[in-house]
């Protein structure tokens, strides 16, 4: 398939779509993110990002962030409406990756790839499945013998399942 054929109805590995966000009669709404760095460049597992990403996601908080994961060359994390109707996820997006960038130390070029994934989640096994899976990315990578020891994780805020 050449990129001139993609279009936001078919979206290939390399154009994620981006729906958007459903209210789902009262249902709860939490968003499953992963955001790369710009070439995979291994920058973000550090104290120092660890702790401008959580100021920024406190600061911002038109979403809430609930658990996530920084890995070298990506996060994920999860996310819920800090506001109702919720603000568009990019907007949210670019505000705290443009805080990031700006308060870090020159890092050779843009830190972030410009795109990133979403995918809003239906169920509360989702959630738990989706989480089980990502905290055990540092010992798939073999940056430690398990996932507890990874000290780039945590939880902002308890984000809760409603049906």
């Amino acid at each position: 398939m050449s990129d001139a054929s993609i279009t936001p109805e078919f979206p290939d590995r390399k154009h994620p779509a981006h729906w958007p966000t459903a209210d789902r009669s009262n249902r709860t709404i939490i968003v499953f993110l992963t955001i790369c760095t710009k070439d995979r460049r291994p920058l973000l597992a550090t104290a120092e990002k660890h702790r401008l990403l959580l100021e920024a996601w406190r600061s911002a908080d038109r979403w809430i962030v609930g658990r996530y994961i920084i890995m070298p060359d990506h996060l994920h994390l999860f996310c819920a409406p800090g506001s109702y109707p919720p603000t568009p996820l990019a907007s949210w997006i670019r505000f705290w990756k443009t805080f990031v960038s700006k308060a870090s130390e020159r890092t050779g070029g843009s830190l972030w790839q410009r795109d990133y994934w979403d995918t809003q989640l239906r169920r509360s096994e989702s959630y738990a499945m989706r989480w089980e899976y990502v905290r055990d990315n540092p010992v798939r990578a073999g940056l430690d013998v398990s996932s507890e020891q990874w000290p780039y994780q945590g939880v902002v805020r308890e984000l809760r399942w409603h049906a």
